[in-house]
């Protein structure tokens, strides 16, 4: 599984903080959104096309929180 893209709500601290992970596995997209750090709850949404992970993300990153993108690129 190769993770594309990772959000955070730039929060720090066990129960502030939130993140959000878009991954691809061959032709299957996977959302997860976990609370918590590390140590926290996932939830997973695996879905067939990008397009459809993509809208699931904007619904996840809609809020008040200050949402940013920490995907590290290829070199």
């Amino acid at each position: 599984m190769e993770q594309r893209r990772h959000w955070w709500n730039a929060r720090w601290g066990r129960i502030a903080r939130r993140d959000v992970y878009l991954r691809v596995d061959g032709d299957q997209w996977y959302v997860q959104a976990r609370d918590g750090g590390p140590d926290g709850r996932s939830r997973w949404w695996e879905l067939t096309d990008e397009d459809l992970a993509l809208e699931v993300v904007r619904g996840l990153l809609a809020g008040s929180d200050d949402w940013r993108e920490i995907t590290v690129g290829p070199s």
